[in-house]
């Protein structure tokens, strides 16, 4: 039987340095051209597909496929380094090119370029993902120079623009408020989106973003390119806009005081940059990245989801196993799947009743769990329910036996006071004695209690005063890059080590969404604030990019816990079910009416969550330009679809005209059907339970019945 590798990785082709030569990077709809002239590597076009018509390109200018400091060179560049005897210049000569097949539907092609003096070379990397069309694109830097080299840039990717005018969106926000958008035009000089926070990255911007050619972004029209980095640490993008009105886009680790110390013979690998062009506007980039996560971006991304109950709300640190108990029962009787028990369950010599204490010692509070974890994975079983845990295994508490032990283990700076945040300390993954303390904690704990089905990995806090006690004084710089490399270490043989564990990917929030963690985590938090009108935003932004089946999405009490708001419960239950829906409160308090409501939800949910998980996303009406927001998810054949409308605010004398539905076979008809009405509810739908044809529906569009604000509205459509 011939391993997956000897059954795709077919050699394709293989050439060296010839003048003119045309290196072409294609998928199903998008070109990346490049040319080799005088033994350099330009850039010629990216785009959409431009067949063996290079002469017609509209592009004619030749861009630097990888620029570099000290020959010439005036704008921002790729890569900057100092050599071994001190020279800070670089030129990199082209050398070879191989292509090769890797994958059904996946070539990468491997450009080599080296310097023309130092045995320094770096070969530019390119895996085109041929149906979704994403091409990833990283850069390996390696030297063979007596002596150390130092790198100051090292850029993923870079790539130049030839255009009218810029236009570029981007996502920032803070802890609650995560996934803004912010549509800016560009103008001569340099735009910078960064983070320096080397964990907890994506917490106030995100390696995310989209750049629109000609005219300001839309979502169903226009040249559109997005693009998302994978790295879990601090990261930079870079734009510039010449005298020329050309544009250069540079990706990566974010360099500042990150200068790496690259040994002889050691390889150096930047994170990858996804992107993705389109003509077809900010919708049409979404559902590439969307088809391409759900195959190979995040865990499991073609299997289905748990819905769970997550304690943290309804509890905080004050439960017991009665309390705990009773709520797995709560959650057995409204037909969810899973519990998940959030923090507070550790600790003993410093017991974790609230955020000062107990990080880092990772057994069980014997005062509030005295039977153990085994006890509610029991109960959960014996309610035919599964069982979750949170763990924030790479912080340490000042408070904890494991910071008594291991004070060196922190990341700090020798002679400064030590910097809390939220009461804890971050433990140094750059050490590998580190990184399997942590690995260890979560393998323990996994083994300890085989019954456990799924992991909430946190992570509250960002470095500060970045200095680490296993680095030597000549690599101090090299930590942040080394924390990162050995989280994905950590995450890849937790991975290895319970491949059926399932695992969420949280930070404070929104703070890790990147596709650099994402493979390793079967879903991620968007953020702590649970209120129904802020994340119809908050998941409005993360929809640009990640797919619907990774969102957990939670109904939580009112009033909100972090808004203070009051919602009905089916406007908090329609906007969770446009992700993974879960649960965040007392099941126990609801009342009968309430309760009654939940169960029929869940199971509406359940019914129609396959299409939410893996259906084309269409964003129809957006939350920052109406009082109004709608959007959809459509079958890859068409034949289901599930519309979910949304009232935000009601104003006098304003009418909302019907909204045009998209995505939809214009030759199919489809049956009409509100749902999640609730026990005994009548749809005010006028096309409820009719068939109507599909291209009506796009063209005409549908009038929603939402005239009172925080309304809300469910409709199945079903190919008739």
């Amino acid at each position: 039987m011939k391993s997956f590798f000897s059954s795709f990785l077919v050699l394709l082709t293989v050439s060296f340095a010839c003048a003119g030569e045309i290196i072409r990077i294609d998928t199903k709809d998008n070109s990346l051209v490049f040319k080799v002239q005088d033994q350099k590597l330009y850039q010629l076009w990216f785009g959409a597909k431009t067949g063996d018509k290079l002469a017609a390109l509209p592009h004619g200018t030749a861009f630097p496929a990888y620029a570099t400091f000290g020959t010439g060179e005036v704008n921002e560049v790729a890569l900057r380094v100092t050599h071994a005897d001190g020279n800070t210049s670089t030129e990199l000569l082209f050398e070879s090119v191989i292509k090769e097949e890797s994958g059904p539907g996946i070539v990468q092609t491997r450009i080599s370029l080296k310097d023309s003096f130092y045995p320094l070379r770096v070969d530019l990397v390119f895996k085109a993902y041929f149906a979704e069309n994403i091409i990833e694109q990283w850069a390996e830097i390696s030297h063979s120079e007596d002596g150390r080299v130092t790198l100051y840039n090292f850029a993923s990717a870079q790539l130049s623009f030839k255009a009218t005018s810029y236009w570029l969106t981007q996502l920032h926000g803070d802890w609650g408020n995560e996934m803004n958008l912010k549509e800016s035009r560009l103008t001569e000089g340099i735009k910078i989106i960064d983070s320096k926070l080397g964990a907890r990255a994506t917490m106030y911007a995100t390696p995310s973003f989209l750049l629109s050619l000609d005219a300001p972004g839309a979502e169903t029209q226009g040249e559109t390119i997005g693009a998302s980095l994978a790295w879990p640490g601090s990261f930079q993008v870079a734009l510039e806009v010449n005298r020329m009105q050309e544009l250069r886009l540079l990706a990566g680790i974010n360099p500042f005081a990150s200068q790496y110390v690259l040994d002889k013979n050691e390889l150096f690998k930047t994170p990858a940059l996804l992107y993705t062009y389109t003509n077809g506007g900010r919708g049409q980039v979404s559902r590439n990245f969307h088809r391409w996560a759900r195959k190979y971006g995040i865990r499991d991304g073609e299997k289905s989801r748990m819905t769970l109950l997550n304690n943290w709300e309804a509890t905080y640190f004050d439960f017991n196993e009665e309390k705990l108990a009773r709520i797995i029962r709560d959650a057995a009787s409204l037909d969810l799947e899973l519990f998940l028990l959030d923090d507070g369950w550790f600790g003993n010599k410093y017991p974790r009743n609230n955020d000062q204490a107990g990080l880092g010692d990772w057994q069980v509070n014997k005062k509030k769990l005295p039977n153990g974890i085994g006890f509610l994975v029991k109960e959960s079983q014996k309610n035919n329910v599964r069982f979750g845990i949170w763990i924030e295994p790479e912080m340490v508490n000042p408070q904890s036996e494991l910071y008594e032990n291991h004070p060196e283990w922190v990341i700090a700076q020798p002679h400064r006071p030590p910097i809390l945040f939220r009461n804890q300390l971050i433990l140094d993954l750059a050490n590998p004695e580190v990184q399997q303390f942590v690995f260890n904690a979560v393998d323990d704990l996994l083994r300890a209690n085989p019954g456990i089905a799924y992991v909430k990995w946190d992570c509250n806090r960002f470095i500060q005063n970045g200095g680490s006690n296993y680095l030597p004084a000549d690599k101090q710089s090299n930590l942040q890059i080394g924390y990162a490399r050995g989280l994905l270490s950590v995450y890849e043989k937790v991975n290895k080590a319970h491949p059926g564990v399932q695992l969420m990917l949280c930070s404070g929030g929104g703070g890790r969404m990147e596709y650099g963690s994402l493979p390793y985590f079967h879903e991620y938090w968007p953020s702590d604030n649970t209120d129904a009108i802020q994340r119809i935003f908050i998941q409005w932004g993360g929809s640009m990019f990640f797919p619907a089946i990774a969102s957990c999405n939670h109904v939580s009490t009112v009033p909100n816990h972090q808004t203070r708001r009051v919602t009905p419960l089916k406007l908090r239950f329609d906007v969770a079910m446009m992700g993974k829906m879960g649960m965040d409160l007392q099941p126990g308090q609801m009342s009968a009416e309430e309760f009654a409501f939940s169960k029929s939800a869940i199971a509406t949910y359940k019914e129609i969550r396959e299409v939410i998980f893996r259906g084309d996303l269409y964003r129809l009406e957006s939350p920052c330009e109406s009082n109004r927001a709608s959007l959809m998810y459509v079958t890859e054949d068409k034949t289901r679809a599930i519309f979910f409308g949304f009232l935000l605010h009601r104003k006098v004398g304003e009418f909302l005209p019907g909204v045009k539905l998209q995505g939809l076979d214009p030759e199919k008809s489809y049956l009409v059907k509100e749902i999640n009405m609730g026990p005994g509810k009548n749809s005010y739908l006028s096309t409820h339970g009719k068939v109507v044809n599909g291209s009506l529906m796009m063209t005409s569009g549908i009038s929603l019945p939402l005239n009172n604000e925080y309304d809300s509205i469910v409709i199945e459509l079903t190919a008739h």
